[in-house]
């Protein structure tokens, strides 16, 4: 577990006091505390990092060091040591890289004095138990996907991407503006006494490997395919076998036998994990229709977020903004490249129209069922419909049109 080590605090000759998970509420969740609404504590920060170089601690031992200059200094704070439980191989340098450029960023915005170690899958916390395991308070934070839990609630869909959902721009609007990040909040404290923030998104997905065509809502009777979240439940509706398997497992899953397809995330994290390694050959298909626009997360305990100094929270959330945007740019930048070697082995196709009308078909019969049956759900449901069929329509406008044409006369 996290070790918090409160030293005497600078400027006004006091000392800061630590808090004990017992003097803290398990369910509470401070409300502005956290969000885009801390701006005042957030800004603060920023400005204070603009003008001030961050120097790490040096080789002596000694305190990590903050300049001062024209804005003065950066806060003050407790020395602060977390383990952060990943749901990622680190083998998957985008992945797992995200988990570790968001450690990076917290201790260099507070001069080395917080720092969060990340953990590999399986070291020990396991790729789909890391939100119990924060939950748990078995760890001090986790960086996960939310949609490996619906087994929990299927509110959890929407703090990862919903099938035939948001792109990840898209996402990013319903989370930062659209107040899509206060309600999954609300309920994650209600739920699992835990805060998360948004710290990382893959783009839209491919489709995945399989090893035969799939061109008819027929040919998917049968399959058994690893595919997560409440697609599972649409390619069992319509005749499949959902495989629940962490990134880790796919590989070994594959060379077992028991799975005749699998999907992950896209060019890169495929070859990585070795997703090419079905038998025979082999067709990589596109849109991946339940993931256009994933989110990663940070998940604290509300106990170990109540500990944290102010502008420590500030940090985290200014930390994890950033991972936001780098692990999308990496993804771009990288799959484009590795796209390139799979056209020369493997037959990249689109999901047929019948198929995508089927799958959208009854994405939408389950969604609808889950809102009748399910009160939570259906309250976070219907404000990411409407914004959804709104933000669609804009997109629609501009975006698609310029893409429709850079792909057919440009290219």
């Amino acid at each position: 577990m996290g070790e918090v080590i409160v030293e005497q605090a600078q400027g006004d000759g006091g000392a800061e006091e630590s808090r004990g998970p017992g003097q803290i509420r398990r369910r509470g969740f401070v409300k502005g505390a956290v969000g885009v609404a801390g701006f005042a504590a957030t800004a603060a920060v920023l400005a204070a990092c603009a003008e001030n170089e961050v120097l790490p601690p040096d080789d002596s031992g000694a305190e990590p060091r903050t300049p001062t200059g024209a804005a003065g200094t950066l806060p003050s704070g407790p020395q602060i040591n977390w383990d952060m439980a990943t749901s990622w191989p680190e083998s998957l340098v985008t992945l797992y890289g995200a988990a570790q450029f968001f450690a990076d960023k917290v201790s260099e915005l507070t001069g080395g004095a917080f720092k969060i170690t990340p953990k590999p899958a399986g070291e020990p916390i396991g790729a789909l138990e890391v939100l119990p395991a924060v939950r748990d308070l078995e760890v001090d934070m986790g960086h996960s996907a939310a949609y490996y839990h619906v087994d929990l609630s299927p509110v959890q869909q929407f703090g990862t991407t919903v099938p035939f959902g948001l792109t990840q721009r898209q996402q990013n609007a319903w989370l930062y503006q659209a107040g899509g990040l206060k309600m999954l909040n609300d309920f994650y404290a209600n739920e699992h006494g835990i805060i998360t923030f948004p710290a990382g998104n893959t783009g839209c997905q491919m489709g995945g490997w399989f090893t035969k065509e799939v061109e008819t809502v027929a040919d998917l009777a049968g399959l058994r395919m690893r595919i997560p979240g409440i697609a599972g439940q649409v390619l069992e509706n319509l005749g499949g076998i959902q495989v629940a398997l962490g990134a880790g497992e796919i590989h070994e899953a594959i060379h077992r036998g028991e799975i005749d397809s699998a999907e992950f995330v896209g060019p890169t994290d495929d070859l990585i994990l070795g997703l090419d390694e079905f038998d025979g050959q082999l067709y990589y298909y596109h849109p991946g229709w339940w993931e256009p626009g994933t989110t990663l997360e940070v998940q604290i305990p509300l106990e170990r977020w109540h500990e944290l100094p102010p502008h420590y929270q500030s940090v985290v959330e200014i930390a994890a903004m950033a991972a936001n945007i780098h692990t999308v740019a990496h993804y771009d930048y990288r799959n484009q490249t590795d796209l390139k070697h799979i056209q020369q082995f493997a037959i990249v196709r689109e999901f047929s129209p019948e198929l995508m009308r089927a799958f959208k078909a009854e994405t939408e019969n389950v969604l609808n069922g889950l809102a009748l049956e399910d009160p939570q759900f259906r309250e976070i449901f219907e404000p990411w419909r409407s914004f959804r069929d709104s933000i669609s329509e804009w997109h629609g406008l501009a975006e698609r049109s310029f893409l429709s044409q850079q792909s057919t006369i440009w290219i």
